[in-house]
């Protein structure tokens, strides 16, 4: 779950720490799509939630995946992601909950308060 972002963020563990890095690593191997960060494993058969169909990145996680991939040292990486991030913004600098890809849309509430708390938090920690 990308919810294991916040591990180093929230100082629960301390980013140096070994199981920090690999659950980025992990993360980063098992969650990314093209880029992005999905909050977990999906299917079309959703074994996992529930829910009908797929869903898009969740445009947080990928603020969180930025974040943490500052404050273990890999700052090049986490500042392509942001501006990456940043670069999805509409003709207002909005963006939604979620990010399609593939389709290279916005998906989801729209705007998303969610996404703008982690964009700045993640802005404030990258400065």
């Amino acid at each position: 779950d990308a919810a294991l972002l916040l591990i180093p963020i929230v100082g629960f563990l301390p980013p140096e720490d070994p199981r920090v890095i690999g659950t980025i690593d992990a993360i980063e191997r098992e969650l990314m799509t093209d880029c992005f960060v999905l909050r977990y494993p999906i299917s079309e058969s959703n074994d996992i939630d529930g829910l009908p169909g797929t869903e898009g990145a969740f445009l947080a996680c990928s603020f969180w995946l930025a974040e943490a991939l500052y404050l273990i040292g890999r700052k090049d990486e986490a500042m392509d992601l942001f501006e990456r991030l940043l670069a999805l913004t509409n003709d207002v600098g909005l963006l939604a909950e979620e990010y399609d890809p593939v389709q290279a849309r916005h998906l989801g509430n729209f705007p998303q308060a969610f996404t703008h708390l982690h964009l700045i938090h993640t802005a404030l920690a990258l400065s």
